[in-house]
């Protein structure tokens, strides 16, 4: 599939457009930068700590089984939140990735052996939380043959014996350089599969370095390809320099790719080494980019500045289902 490339100008000075999603200016991407590297957050997206007891007790879930949560190796700003409801995405094939991208704040080494013992303790993890829906995502494994692809079918082949009325959301690594690979998850049936193209095109050598955007898409597209009735979901970070043209961009490229749901969120630095904030997107322009997904067809289109892959993914995986149910009544 050819997709295209829009040009865009460079450093733009724009205000508002008329969909309510303004680019940014020089003033604004240095407005309230420390000499720590940080922004001062804006209140939207101050969030409480995790405290509760049900945030413990799935904390030390996790350790008992040596799981390992996206939640905590990526700082997630929703853990809190979702701890307390027992929801959490569990990250398989270690919590060591092979790369480096600018913007992660998972460590980055030569990761252990993958463990044997891992998908049985997923599913156990699973069933232990009583989960309708469940999240597996994993590192980067550039050193496996397949780059762990067979341990992602033995975790959902796992779960499906152990929870069989859990519905399987996998987020995965791009395989890249891994022939085969993609085919095998696929054929897996996880009921959502989600990779994230995390950002603009132009990014990628500074942001996302050891990926490609169109081996991205066409991983998506080769989903779609194996199985059509699995979701398929893919998500960018805003506040990372990208225009409005550009993210539009990537919306029609995703929907070239026969992609499902999108998702946008805004990007915080987890540290002072990782790439910094070029802004914080308002709500309002969130608000106009759900617009914008919407007009251009996706089943179901996530945007808030907490928007995350996996937050809330359950009650998401529902409204897919009745979106999903809505769009074939209509064509009978």
């Amino acid at each position: 599939m050819h997709y295209k490339v829009a040009k865009m100008a460079a450093l733009c000075r724009f205000n508002v457009s008329k969909d309510g999603v303004s680019s940014m200016t020089t003033e604004q991407k240095t407005a309230g930068q420390k000499s720590t590297g940080y922004q001062r957050k804006p209140d939207w997206l101050r969030v409480k700590a995790p405290t509760s007891k049900q945030a413990m007790e799935t904390r030390r879930m996790m350790r008992s089984k040596n799981l390992h949560t996206v939640c905590e190796e990526a700082a997630c700003p929703n853990l809190g939140e979702c701890w307390q409801q027992k929801h959490a995405t569990i990250m398989i094939l270690g919590d060591t990735c092979t790369r480096a991208c600018a913007f992660c704040n998972v460590k980055t080494g030569r990761p252990m052996q993958v463990d044997p013992l891992e998908p049985m303790n997923t599913a156990e993890a699973c069933a232990e939380m009583g989960l309708e829906h469940i999240v597996i995502t994993s590192v980067d494994r550039d050193d496996l043959d397949d780059g762990g692809a067979m341990q992602f079918v033995k975790v959902i082949r796992a779960i499906r014996d152990r929870c069989p009325d859990t519905t399987i959301e996998i987020l995965t690594p791009d395989f890249r350089n891994k022939p085969g690979s993609i085919e095998m998850v696929a054929e897996a049936k996880p009921d959502v599969f989600n990779h994230n193209l995390e950002t603009v095109p132009r990014n990628y050598p500074k942001i996302r370095p050891g990926a490609r955007y169109y081996h991205s898409l066409r991983l998506l597209e080769t989903v779609k390809k194996v199985d059509p009735s699995i979701f398929t979901k893919s998500g960018i970070m805003v506040g990372l320099g990208e225009e409005r043209l550009e993210v539009s961009q990537v919306m029609d490229d995703m929907r070239m790719a026969d992609i499902d749901f999108m998702t946008i969120g805004q990007y915080l630095q987890p540290t002072p080494r990782h790439a910094k904030v070029e802004r914080f997107v308002t709500p309002a322009e969130f608000k106009a980019y759900e617009r914008m997904a919407k007009g251009k067809g996706f089943l179901m289109i996530s945007a808030t500045p907490l928007t995350r892959s996996s937050y809330l993914a359950g009650d998401d995986f529902a409204k897919l289902k009745a979106a999903r149910d809505k769009q074939l009544k209509a064509t009978e």
